[in-house]
């Protein structure tokens, strides 16, 4: 799912394309995206857009009459930007959105079809799409401990907790919580003055670092469905298990559960002790390694065997 820094690129992507522009036509090549019907689809077109904002990991166009276009991307969802007039491509085409400089079309590489768009007018309308979770960009120290410690959950709960914080997912808690040198099962009631400190600090420095990065690196064009993704390379953690840390060279771990997975290294994260896998622990049961060392030994068993 698209997260903070990757809704601020769209954003400053969709921004010089689409801010004083008049959304002249709406196509929708599926029945599934649209989650309104009062206002009508058709009282966007022919008005302009004034702003474009984040809410969340939502994108939110905001046009002349106090209408409001709210996406929502979920996993599998993202923008294109083609000539005007072009056609949302095949079963991933959820729809198209004309202006003058361009056509925005909105894909989704899954059957499942979670995407979603809402039409609401107003203010009041508009935040009832907004979790709540903190602008940790814009929170002090202060702000941030008051959330983190609002209830008791693991960090990783946390962290993508969108009541608690806005934006952050599944990926850049892993590298967030690799740069703070923090358990992902660590629960946030057991957590030192200086460890949450440690958190703050590695929130803001992980994703400012890489919403500059993403700003870099499309400059210059508009980010394809294939660039806005949840596996990058210069990530530490996330989506490299197996591969060695790049701080510490032992090999990335990974909790599997439904359809996530966290990522973490257990020599700079947890003190040098695996966290029991859900699927593994299951098949392994008290074999299950409790370190590096057991894990290599254990696998060297059942090589033989």
């Amino acid at each position: 799912m698209p997260e903070l820094p990757d809704i601020v690129t769209y954003i400053d992507a969709l921004r010089p394309r689409v801010v004083g522009q008049p959304l002249q036509r709406v196509r929708l090549a599926s029945p599934f995206l649209l989650r309104t019907v009062d206002p009508p689809i058709t009282a966007v077109e022919g008005k302009s857009v004034e702003d474009i904002r984040r809410l969340g990991k939502r994108i939110v166009l905001c046009l002349e009459d106090d209408l409001f276009l709210v996406f929502h991307l979920m996993i599998a969802g993202r923008f294109r930007w083609e000539r005007r007039g072009a056609k949302p491509p095949g079963k991933i085409g959820l729809a198209a959105f004309d202006f003058p400089t361009g056509a925005l079309l909105m894909t989704e590489a899954s059957p499942k079809k979670r995407a979603s768009l809402h039409l609401v007018r107003g203010a009041a309308a508009l935040a009832a799409h907004d979790p709540g979770g903190i602008e940790v960009l814009d929170a002090d120290a202060v702000a941030f401990r008051t959330a983190l410690l609002r209830g008791n959950h693991t960090l990783k709960r946390a962290l993508t907790d969108p009541h608690l914080f806005s934006g952050i997912g599944n990926a850049y808690s892993d590298e967030i919580l690799h740069a703070a040198r923090l358990s992902p099962v660590k629960q946030t009631s057991k957590l030192t003055d200086a460890e949450i400190a440690c958190l703050y600090s590695a929130t803001q420095e992980t994703l400012r670092r890489w919403i500059g990065i993403l700003r870099e690196q499309f400059r210059d064009h508009f980010p394809g469905p294939g660039e806005v993704t949840a596996f990058r390379d210069g990530f530490a953690v996330h989506g490299r298990y197996r591969q060695p840390c790049p701080d510490c060279g032992s090999p990335v771990q990974r909790i599997r559960y439904a359809e996530n997975e966290t990522n973490y290294c257990p020599v700079c994260q947890t003190t040098g002790r695996l966290l029991a896998d859900r699927s593994l622990s299951r098949l392994l049961k008290d074999d299950w390694p409790r370190s590096l060392e057991e894990l290599e030994q254990l696998k060297e068993t059942r090589a033989v065997r």
